[in-house]
């Protein structure tokens, strides 16, 4: 891809703009003393001229961007100087990302420059990609369909499904033929609709074991389509509708392209086939500017199988790249790039130069990886940094599994993530409180209170022979279990916890809340009583290793709620992978050792692909933990490549 630059360093108004008419806006915005007062204004300084191609560039292009390299604090810069020069009332700019915190980044950019803030409004569109998919396409759909919405949301599907099935007289022959299989709920719980031409046909996660002539085929149709008419949808069912609607009006790419001429996509490497081939169709024909960033060695959620393949795969050959990370120094990036699977891409670092370590612990010290990394973090890691970027503990599982493997998850080294009365000193009025305290640093309050529904429901999973609901699945109403249910969640998150009569209050309202949100039974046995215990917050905590610095408790989650995260300090633990046969931290060593990535097999790739998200998070200190047996054929390697080895058991030195 070229650009013509004149020689004041802007492009030139005859560049090629690879749509069919001309962009909106004075190119003169681009002139490089405009770009730097603008940069100034963001605290933002370009010291690399792929950093200036990105901004200065007008054409289609996909950008490859390393973790830490500013690709979002370019995308807000290249935004904003796009909206200083846009002159069209009716024609605007379409920012699509994948998730609110990214979008919420991208405005928040947006809003600190005055400029800015016009591309907040009409005619221009932030928004994630289902947004603009349900705003433009399959809400309009449906709407001419006279179908009235009532909720779109994955749990809130399954839930109807699955009660819709039991409930209901018309469906008792497809409920016995489901019966009989293994994942029989699972298939209606994830039965979806997919465009065929300009019908829509249901699938599910694998093919059905009937034929849809039969009785309980029609009645598998039919159950999903009756869902649709009472406005119940899944996510994927949106881009299904408003795939069928860009068939049935093929003027309606056109014009949306025409609407918006500048297109960018963030986080380019989350979106999934369907997305993609539905973003193909509508911006492709020649009438838009197409700018797609990302990175695609963080791409970890897998497509199922699809019956589309997307044209476009991000990154495309011809690709530009930042390779320079601010956020660690060269031995994290050195260490990153070995895990660089999808796309290999030597990163380089020019942030604080950090220090990589492994921990190697057995079956009967694994209650010491947690503490032994907390004491690393403080002995290694300036104060300020831990005070800024406080430290994380990560995992692929959150729960264990079946397997009789060890380690499994994150449960078997902090076994607080479970909520669970088994971990002794720490019950739900702890758990409540560290999740409180997460919420007020990172403002995110429907994650917290589903955090805090998910330790509740592992601590009275033995109360009743019928798990607890997921959260998606409780009703909102006020009065209700499920709004009750609710409303006492919040009050955990924001109600001072250091009153144990308050706590037994909100604790009564538990006990009295939750055998209504079952169908069976609920243990009326101490059993129950055992997560609400109240635990004063004074009580002094176990024992743990010397030198407990003053910044807040390493937070344990898993890998894939870290994704754009900063720490100054990252645990990576080891966890059984998505086979459930292999551990994954064992299993990236080889590579890390100096192995040749595009020989590994599908399994390790796979690995490695989670662990690059986890290992670029850090900004000082990276540290993964293997159990003992699997990590010492790689321990002489590592140390020659300046790791720090260090196995949990050993007494620590004190100079």
């Amino acid at each position: 891809m070229t650009i013509y630059l004149d020689t004041y360093g802007m492009p030139s108004a005859t560049s090629a703009t690879g749509c069919d008419m001309p962009l909106p806006y004075d190119p003169n915005v681009f002139a490089k003393h405009r770009v730097e007062a603008v940069a100034s204004l963001l605290g933002l300084d370009l010291p690399h001229q792929e950093q200036w191609d990105f901004i200065q560039q007008m054409t289609s292009l996909d950008l490859q961007a390393a973790p830490g390299s500013g690709k979002t604090s370019l995308v807000g810069l290249k935004l904003a100087l796009l909206a200083e020069g846009w002159v069209s009332a009716t024609r605007g700019t379409c920012v699509i990302s994948h998730t609110n915190t990214a979008k919420n980044e991208i405005i928040s950019r947006l809003d600190s420059v005055p400029a800015g803030r016009s591309l907040l409004q009409y005619p221009h569109f932030i928004g994630t990609i289902q947004s603009f998919v349900n705003t433009f396409f399959a809400l309009p759909a449906l709407r001419s369909m006279k179908v009235e919405i009532q909720a779109v949301d994955d749990d809130t599907y399954a839930a109807a499904a699955l009660r819709l099935l039991d409930r209901h007289p018309r469906y008792r022959v497809l409920k016995g033929t489901l019966e009989r299989q293994r994942d029989g709920l699972h298939l209606v719980a994830q039965a979806r609709f997919v465009c065929e031409g300009s019908r829509l046909s249901v699938e599910t996660t694998r093919k059905l074991p009937f034929s849809i002539n039969t009785k309980s085929g029609e009645q598998f149709d039919n159950l999903k389509r009756r869902l649709a008419r009472d406005g119940i949808f899944r996510y994927e069912d949106m881009f299904a509708i408003a795939e069928r609607h860009l068939a049935k009006n093929p003027l309606l790419a056109e014009a949306t392209a025409s609407r918006f001429p500048f297109v960018l996509l963030d986080e380019m490497q989350d979106t999934s086939t369907i997305q993609q081939f539905f973003l193909d169709k509508t911006f492709t024909a020649g009438h838009a500017i197409v700018q797609r960033v990302g990175d695609v060695n963080q791409r970890i959620f897998s497509d199922r199988a699809q019956t589309h393949v997307s044209a476009s795969t991000f990154p495309l050959p011809m690709s530009s790249e930042l390779r320079v990370s601010r956020r660690f120094g060269s031995k994290i990036a050195s260490t990153a790039s070995h895990l660089t699977v999808h796309k290999t891409q030597h990163i380089e670092g020019a942030g604080p130069e950090g220090v990589i370590a492994l921990l190697l612990f057995g079956q009967d010290s694994v209650d010491q990886v947690v503490p032994t990394f907390e004491h690393l973090a403080s002995s290694l890691v300036p104060r300020e940094q831990l005070l800024r970027n406080p430290p994380r503990v990560l995992g692929s599982r959150r729960h264990p599994g079946t397997s009789r493997k060890f380690p499994q998850s994150l449960a078997c080294y902090v076994p607080s993530v479970m909520g669970s009365a088994e971990t002794g000193a720490r019950g739900l009025v702890v758990t409540a409180a560290r999740i409180a305290q997460e919420q007020r640093r990172r403002g995110e309050d429907q994650a917290a209170v589903q955090h805090l529904w998910n330790a509740t429901r592992g601590a009275f999973r033995h109360c009743a022979s019928e798990s607890l609901p997921p959260l998606g699945q409780l009703d909102r109403t006020p009065g209700t279990a499920g709004g009750r249910l609710r409303a006492l969640l919040n009050s955990m998150l924001t109600e001072t916890l250091d009153s144990e009569e308050q706590w037994k209050l909100l604790a009564r309202k538990m006990l009295e809340v939750l055998p209504h949100l079952v169908q069976v039974p609920w243990a009326d046995s101490t059993e129950a009583q055992e997560p609400l215990a109240y635990i004063p917050a004074n009580q002094p905590p176990p024992p743990r290793l010397p030198q407990k610095a003053d910044y807040s408790p390493s937070v344990a989650g898993t890998i894939q709620s870290a994704k754009g995260e900063t720490h100054a300090a990252t645990l990576v633990l080891e966890c059984l992978d998505s086979t459930g046969k292999k551990h994954d931290v064992a299993e990236v060593l080889a590579l890390l050792a100096g192995e040749d990535a595009s020989r590994a097999s599908v399994t390790v790739r796979r690995v490695a692909q989670l662990i690059f998200v986890a290992a670029t998070r850090p900004t000082h200190l990276l540290v993964l933990a293997a159990l003992r047996e699997r990590a010492e054929p790689y321990v002489e390697e590592l140390t020659k490549r300046g790791w720090m080895v260090h196995d949990v058991k050993d007494p620590w030195l004190t100079s």
